[in-house]
Parts: structure tokens; C-alpha cells; sequence
């Protein structure tokens, strides 16, 4: 795992380009702490960079940049790619000859062998890299078909630049860190910036499964698909899978196993991230099933019990024969994490799981220097509780018309949440225990809200929607779209679960899950690594009925029936659980003081960005404990201290 930077720019100068390269990559050392290198062509005018977390070859025949043995291709390479020892065997056979072992000189072999497009075609990893074609004086970048790797790309003065971080490009003279009101807009929606947009205008992110080209002397193209899921789903239900549901099982079992271990070659110490949960739990059991000695395993703990996923994973580490490390952390030490939050992640981010991925990665570093992780099993085989309140909601209400959803929706809203939730508590002793539910009030606005809705791709936008009315709290802002309506999606031809699962594993799952895992674990120079998101899982997955995924109201069934070949249930078998902090209670308590000089109402308003009047009413209400909106304000305190920690860096590079 690596940090690579590079620019095309002509009229550079040997030491212009060295002070360039070296000040991009000097702020990604992080991502590759162990060394760095630059290759440069100064009359083609271009300048590549790297840093290198040594993984697989530690010897300097790894170093990258990297020269392939024809001399035509060079690569700046980030990630891995799982499946090189079997294309190395088959390009030997073509008589090519290797200098060392490392993944990326087979990545060379093979562009070179096959070409670009052909190669990532065969290629089974997790990548971002820049390769440059010198006979055709072209350079590529490419990211990897999910979107583990994070890889930017724009302009800054007369250069155009790329980058794994944002801090990487804002180094280049000429780089206008100019805030994007409309990306901002997409923050409030969603918690996160999705691709391909960016919080700076004039930068963009590389789209997963795409390949973007650029001539040098000619300005970026648009990217390309050289994978999508789009196509995927529609081989898939072309072509569903055949065998019965122990087939089903089977397979998915030896694609797992064969997925792991493909992904336990390194070498380097390396372990695996447990929370004692079906993703987690699945992929420790193929890890352990195939390791001669105990896999080491991580799991942090909080003494709040709705928080605390410890205990769980004592249990399945114990059963495994796991060597288990485990760390219970304190509030402070939690909250301590939130001033690196805006380094770290470089645009504002407000996941607030950030907090103990960051904390459970920086305890695993301390042992290994490569972690397994469970993510994309929601994703992948229908997890998440909002796939089942989505349904029952949108089944209990398309029968009616849309006239009378909508009268619905205005009746229900005519009285404050506070309002219902003095109903209901007086009407407490005479309603069944059945109907008798916390914050009843939250609950009805959301079906009020759900009862607008027009169709079910616009049902689940709202219910996973933080801010509603963006205009309001941005002003000025054009909220762009996003697949919520994207009109030409496939989305027609899928249930309502299968396009929530579609639509997750396209924009949430890349930008906000793998976003946060990438720059958590590469915050500490630790390589995070996904099983269940190798390609053919991912293929797989969409071959198999929505029956084989979700069953007796719980997700991922197909997935538990291969877990139950390891793990005993009564393990694992548990509410789900969101690996997250008590944000709500914090806000109100230790981070009080805090939120309140973010929030100030004359700060907001003299940052020009946001509405102060919404803001101060939900922190007000959140404060008095009548409303719970800790999601909404964590998005504004998150841009808040990144906007904070901008002004800073701007102070700093002028003193």
C-alpha cells in the first residue's frame, strides 16, 4: 500500500521538478513510510511520484516509480494485486523475465503483454495507479473496480495533477482551494462527498471501474468504465445462478476461502479486524481455516453497552483459537481523535464510526502491518436494518394513491415530533405494549416524509438523507445529481431491495465505507484489505435471488449459512450492531463546549457557507433532548473543523 502523486507540466526545470515531487509526496508519507522515489521525463513534462508501504518484495527491486522491462511503461502503484502470482507464472511461459517478486512489476508485465484495458480486465486486486506510455506519451489512471483505493485528479495553475490525498495537490503553486458550495450541499445530504465530485472546485475524484487518459499537452477526458456494476447487474440476472441453495452455500464458501487467501500473501506480520459480527466473524474463520498458527485479531470496546461490540468478539476469537487484542476505550481517549479528523481525511467527512476505525487500526498497527476487514457484506448480501424498514414502509404504502399518501403526510406533519411524543406518553397506559415505541414522534416524520415520496428510489433517498432542505442551510448552492436521479439507471428492473443494495454498493460503500476505512488504516501506514469485495463475490452476489440474501427478516442469510460452518449461532446471532460512539449523548455533554464555538452563530455566518438560523434551531432542540440530531450537526461540525484546520494550514503557509 502506497501514496502516488504526479503532474504533467512543461517548462520545468530538474530542480523545479525534484522541489515539486518531493513537496507532494513529503505529505504522503504516511501511506508509504518506508521509502520514496520520483521518475521524471522533463521534455515530455511529466513527473511522477511515489511512497511505499513495503508489503510483498522488500528489497529495492520493489521501488517504484517503476520502469517495465521494455522500457515503454512506467508506474506510480498503489494497492495490490491478489491473483500477480498466477499471471506471473503464465507470462514467464511467455519468456518474460522478472528482476524481482513484487506485484507491480507483473502489473508492467502485463499492461505490457496485453495492454492496458486487457490487463486490468484480468487483474483481481484493490488499486489506484498512473501509468505512463512513453511511446504513445500518454498517461492513465486508473482505480480499481469497487473503489478501495482513493485517487483524485485536476487542475492547479499550468499543471495538471493527481494525487491519493487532497493534501498532495494542495502543495502545487498555482492550487485554488476554492470550496465547492455544491459538493458542500452533497456533505449535508449524505455525510460524504460522493465521486466524482470533490469539496474544491476544479478537482475531481476517479470514479471505481474507471480508466481516464490524458495526452500530454491536451487537458483530462472523461473517464471510462473498463468494469461497472451497472453491467454486472444485468449479467447477472441474465444469467442467474442455477444450483440449488447448498450449492449457493458451497460456492460462495470457496469463493471466500479463495478470496482470504489470496489475500494472506504479504510479507509483512498480518491480522485481521474482529467485531464478533457475520462479516467480520466469516472472514477471521477462512483466515484461521487456512493459517498454521493463530491469526491475530483486533477489536476495540466501549464501556457504553449500546456501543460495545467487545464482548462478541471475545467470544468468537475464544472459539476460533485466535491470538485476540482487544482495548477498551475511554470517551477521552475517543474524543481526542476528533482534532485529527480534518488531516486525516483531508475533505470533511461525517461518518462518525471515523472515530473508532481510526482507534482500532491505530491498535492493530501496533502488531501488524496488514489487517483484513469484514466491510461489504451489507452491501453485497442485503445487511443493513434501513433495507428492511425501506421495505415494509414502502409496501405498506404503494397500494395507495399518490393524492392520498400525500394528504397522509400533511396530517402527520401538522403536529410537531414533540407534539406526538406527548400524545403517545399520555396515552402510554392504555396502548398495547406492541405500539408502544421510543421517540414516537422522529418515527411518524419519517413516514410523513416517507408518504411524499413518489416511487421507491426516492423513498430511500429520504430515508437515508441527513439535511432535507439543502437550499436552506446552504445558500447558494445546486445540489448536483447524484444515482438517487440518475434517470438511466437500471433500477426499473429490480426489486426495492435490490435497488437499495445497488444503489449503496455504488455511491455509500465507495465514498463514505471505503472511504473511511482507507484513510483511517493508511492514517497509521497499516494496508486494510476486503475479501468480500474480490470482483467475483461481488458477481456472484448478483446471480443469487434476493431470497438466498434476505430471509426471516434478517440480511446476509447466505453468508450465515457459510459462517455456521465455522462459528456456532448462538455466537453471532445478535441485533446487528453499527460500529459507531455516542455522539448524540457526547454533544450534549463533553463535546458541548466545543460544538458550541463551531456552532456560534456568528462564526457560521462570517464563514459564508452556511444559514445559521436551522443549525442553531436543531442544536437547540438536540441540547434540550426533545430531538435527537446528532447526525445533522456532526455533518456541520465536521465541515466547521475542516473549514477551521483550512484557515490554519492558509495562515501557516503565509507565516
Amino acid at each position: 500500500m502506497c501514496g502516488i502523486a504526479g503532474v504533467i507540466q512543461q517548462g520545468l526545470t530538474s530542480s523545479d521538478w525534484r522541489k515539486l515531487l518531493e513537496a507532494m509526496t513529503r505529505v504522503l508519507v504516511h501511506r508509504g513510510p518506508d521509502d520514496g522515489g520520483f521518475w521524471v521525463d522533463k521534455e515530455a513534462g511529466i513527473g511522477l511520484g511515489h511512497r511505499r508501504l513495503s508489503i510483498i518484495d522488500l528489497s529495492p527491486t520493489g521501488k517504484q516509480p517503476m520502469l517495465s522491462v521494455c522500457g515503454r511503461y512506467v508506474v506510480s502503484f498503489n494497492g495490490e494485486i491478489y491473483n500477480f502470482l498466477e499471471l506471473r507464472q503464465e507470462l514467464e511461459q511467455l519468456r518474460y523475465a522478472f528482476r524481482g517478486h513484487s506485484d507491480t512489476e507483473v502489473l508492467l508485465a502485463a499492461v505490457s503483454q496485453w495492454g492496458l484495458e486487457k490487463a486490468l480486465g484480468r487483474f483481481n486486486g484493490m488499486f489506484a495507479f498512473a501509468i505512463w506510455d512513453r511511446q504513445e506519451q500518454t498517461l492513465s489512471l486508473v482505480r480499481d473496480r469497487l473503489g478501495e483505493k482513493p485517487l483524485y485528479y485536476g487542475q492547479a495553475g499550468h499543471a495538471l495533477a493527481f494525487a491519493s490525498e487532497l493534501k498532495a495537490m494542495k502543495t502545487l503553486p498555482g492550487f485554488k482551494a476554492e470550496i465547492d458550495r455544491d459538493a458542500l450541499a452533497l456533505l449535508l445530504r449524505y455525510g460524504y462527498i460522493p465521486a466524482p465530485h470533490c469539496i474544491y472546485a476544479g478537482v475531481r475524484k476517479l470514479p471505481p471501474g474507471t480508466l481516464l487518459t490524458v495526452r500530454a499537452g491536451e487537458g483530462w477526458s472523461g473517464p471510462v468504465p473498463y468494469w461497472s456494476l451497472e453491467g454486472t447487474v444485468t449479467q447477472g440476472m441474465a444469467d442467474p445462478f442455477h444450483g440449488s441453495e447448498g450449492d449457493a452455500i458451497a460456492h460462495l464458501d470457496g469463493l471466500l476461502k479463495d478470496a482470504v487467501k489470496l489475500r494472506l500473501v504479504a510479507d509483512v506480520p498480518l491480522g485481521a479486524f474482529l467485531s464478533g459480527g457475520i462479516d467480520s466473524s466469516t472472514i477471521v474463520a477462512m483466515m484461521q481455516a487456512q493459517s498454521s498458527r493463530p491469526v491475530k485479531t483486533f477489536s476495540i470496546g466501549f464501556r457504553e453497552g449500546a456501543y460495545d461490540e467487545a464482548a462478541f468478539a471475545r467470544r468468537v476469537a475464544r472459539h476460533l483459537g485466535t491470538d485476540h487484542t482487544e482495548l477498551y476505550v475511554t470517551p477521552a481517549q475517543a474524543q481526542a481523535v476528533i482534532p485529527r479528523l480534518p488531516t486525516l481525511y483531508d475533505e470533511p467527512f461525517a461518518d462518525s464510526s471515523q472515530i473508532p476505525t481510526f482507534l482500532v487500526s491505530e491498535l492493530a498497527r501496533r502488531q501488524v502491518t496488514v489487517i483484513l476487514s469484514g466491510d461489504g457484506g451489507d452491501e453485497v448480501f442485503g445487511g443493513y436494518n434501513r433495507y428492511f424498514l425501506g421495505h415494509r414502509i414502502w409496501n405498506g404504502i404503494k397500494w395507495m394513491p399518490t393524492s392520498v399518501r400525500k394528504a397522509g403526510g400533511s396530517i402527520l406533519s401538522a403536529l410537531s415530533p414533540q407534539t406526538w411524543n406527548l400524545l403517545f406518553r399520555g396515552a402510554g397506559p392504555v396502548l398495547p405494549n406492541r405500539i408502544t415505541v421510543q421517540h414516537p414522534g422522529d418515527k411518524l416524520q419519517k413516514l410523513a416524509d416517507a408518504l411524499t415520496m413518489e416511487d421507491p428510489r426516492t423513498l430511500y433517498w429520504g430515508l437515508i438523507s441527513l439535511w432535507k432542505n439543502i437550499g436552506e442551510v446552504v445558500p447558494g448552492s445546486r445540489e448536483p445529481l447524484t444515482i438517487f436521479n440518475e434517470p438511466r439507471l437500471p433500477v426499473g428492473s429490480m426489486n426495492f431491495l435490490e435497488q437499495m443494495m445497488f444503489m449503496d454498493t455504488l455511491m455509500y460503500l465507495p465514498d463514505d465505507i471505503l472511504a473511511k476505512v482507507d484513510r483511517a488504516s493508511m492514517g497509521v501506514s497499516l494496508e486494510a484489505r476486503v475479501p468480500i469485495l474480490d470482483h467475483r463475490i461481488v458477481e456472484f452476489g448478483w446471480q443469487i435471488p434476493v431470497s438466498m440474501k434476505i430471509r426471516y427478516g434478517q440480511g446476509k442469510w447466505i453468508l450465515r449459512k457459510v459462517l455456521d460452518r465455522y462459528v456456532p449461532i448462538r455466537l453471532i446471532d445478535r441485533p446487528k450492531m453499527g460500529f459507531g460512539v455516542p455522539i448524540d449523548s457526547w454533544l450534549r455533554g463533553p463535546l458541548r463546549d466545543w460544538s458550541e464555538t463551531l456552532l456560534d452563530e456568528r462564526r457560521l455566518r462570517t464563514g459564508g457557507f452556511l444559514n445559521p438560523r436551522p443549525i442553531r434551531q436543531k442544536w437547540s432542540e438536540h441540547l434540550s433532548g426533545r430531538r435527537n440530531w446528532q447526525y445533522l450537526l456532526w455533518c456541520i461540525l465536521m465541515f466547521q473543523a475542516w473549514l477551521e484546520e483550512q484557515d490554519r494550514s492558509v495562515l501557516g503557509a503565509e507565516g
